[in-house]
């Protein structure tokens, strides 16, 4: 069942999406070659906790982190570790926090030092395709306009949108009704009212969007091994669009 969001649950919601946001931009300034994804992991935690949130993701269903941090061809829920970054990797850092019983959810991919040219194709793409999928929310249009605008634009440049794992709606829960695939046909699923909280959150294959996950149950990566890139915000659907609760402040001048 969806449930749309007071105006009251909005505001808690706003100002976990405010500690993410802070989260995101103070790991972004640590993201250098030599770091290890475990050091990243702590910077978040104590970011967090200093703000009177809990991390979401730590302890949630037996995830050891307070962060996802997946490198190059991992899609999501990498495991942070003793692994230290490389010039020329790229990382996706996804982050959740509950403020007063309220989740907001973002992730982001990073550059670590120089990438290559089509790396960077990659993620500017992802990074745009998000945008383009949040300019189809808004009230009295149906989910998946969402869904197919950010499957087109992802495939007309030639990548590719995975379909495991979707998007969904976010509150007193982490994941909540509904689910938002990226890919499908436009005018289906629910039609979309003020004070729905929802996460949007391509993950995009440079290669074929087929995935797997490793020994460790977590860790899901791309199956051909080519790299991936995840870029996801908290909105809440508003009279005449939506907001983004989640600005990360490291937005690319275009979104």
């Amino acid at each position: 069942m969806i449930r749309c969001k007071t105006a009251q649950e909005i505001a808690l919601m706003r100002e976990a999406g405010k500690i993410v946001s802070l989260t995101l931009k103070e790991l972004q300034k640590h993201i250098r070659p030599g770091i290890t994804t475990k050091e990243l992991d702590a910077i978040a935690e104590e970011v967090i906790r200093s703000h009177g949130a809990i991390p979401s993701f730590k302890g949630y269903q037996g995830f050891p982190g307070s962060i996802c941090a997946s490198v190059n061809e991992e899609l999501v829920h990498g495991i942070p570790s003793s692994r230290a970054l490389r010039e020329g990797d790229i990382i996706t850092i996804d982050v959740g926090a509950q403020y007063e019983g309220y989740h907001a959810d973002s992730a982001w991919t990073y550059p670590v030092g120089e990438i290559d040219a089509e790396t960077k194709r990659l993620l500017d793409v992802t990074e745009q395709s998000l945008y383009v999928g949040l300019a189809e929310a808004k009230p009295g249009a149906r989910l998946t306009n969402i869904s197919h605008a950010i499957q087109t634009y992802v495939e007309a440049h030639h990548f590719s949108v995975v379909r495991e794992y979707v998007g969904h709606g976010i509150g007193q829960h982490l994941h909540e009704d509904p689910q938002i695939p990226h890919y499908g046909p436009p005018n289906k699923g629910p039609i979309l009212r003020p004070g729905m909280a929802l996460c949007i959150e391509p993950m995009v294959n440079a290669g074929s969007r087929y995935v797997k996950t490793l020994a460790d149950d977590w860790t899901v990566v791309t199956a051909d091994g080519k790299r991936c890139a995840h870029f996801e915000h908290t909105i809440v659907i508003t009279e005449d669009g939506c907001e983004i609760l989640t600005h990360c402040g490291n937005e690319s001048p275009t979104s």
